[in-house]
């Protein structure tokens, strides 16, 4: 009886394929957790080979927090064709609902990654700063103006809404939309009232 055809990939797709396996554990264990040698194991290729295809594990690390950011920022980036409101609760549904469904990863990045692997930190902050730059934008599409503090603001609501989207009780019923209406609802409330702050009676 013949043996099993082993099909061959190429480079690019015995990459995609590591890294795949490397998003895959993340969702169960921190990037200091993600061993090389069971990643290996599972393409079923020696850890040696693995390295053939990225120079270090400091490599492979970065490609697989470069890839859960690449999809992240994926996931949040809205039609641009649309309308103001339409575009911003399109942003904020993409963010709610890639960390809900993706909250494991999402920890090992944030929270993990940056703080374990300074090797990664930049990867980790472009991604920040590129949903900043969404905030800003979609700020700017609604007609609020430019306020002097406006980019402190954009990141401390920003760090509201992980917070909010990583401890919300997800089991709950209609746990999805009313965490999105209470995300932008803080939006509202944060960045509408940047130019006429309210100070307690």
């Amino acid at each position: 009886m013949p043996g099993k055809r082993v099909t061959r990939l190429t480079p690019d797709q015995r990459r995609e394929q590591l890294v795949g396996i490397g998003l895959e554990m993340l969702a169960d264990r921190s990037l200091d957790e993600l061993s090389t040698d069971e990643v290996a194991r599972r393409a079923g290729i020696s850890r040696g080979l693995l390295f053939h295809y990225f120079d270090s594990k400091r490599d492979f690390y970065r490609a697989v927090v470069r890839a859960a950011c690449d999809r992240f920022a994926a996931a949040t980036e809205p039609d641009a064709t649309l309308e103001p409101v339409p575009w911003m609760r399109a942003f904020i549904a993409g963010f709610v609902a890639y960390v809900m469904e993706h909250r494991q990863v999402y920890l090992a990045l944030v929270r993990g990654a940056a703080g374990s692997h300074p090797a990664v930190t930049d990867i980790v902050g472009e991604t920040r700063e590129k949903l900043a730059r969404r905030v800003h934008d979609g700020r700017r599409r609604l007609g609020m103006p430019d306020a002097p503090r406006l980019e402190l603001a954009s990141r401390a609501w920003m760090a509201f809404a992980e917070e909010a989207v990583i401890d919300w009780p997800v089991a709950e019923a209609d746990a999805h939309e009313e965490l999105c209406a209470f995300v932008e609802s803080s939006f509202v409330s944060l960045l509408g009232s940047l130019d006429r702050p309210a100070r307690l009676g």
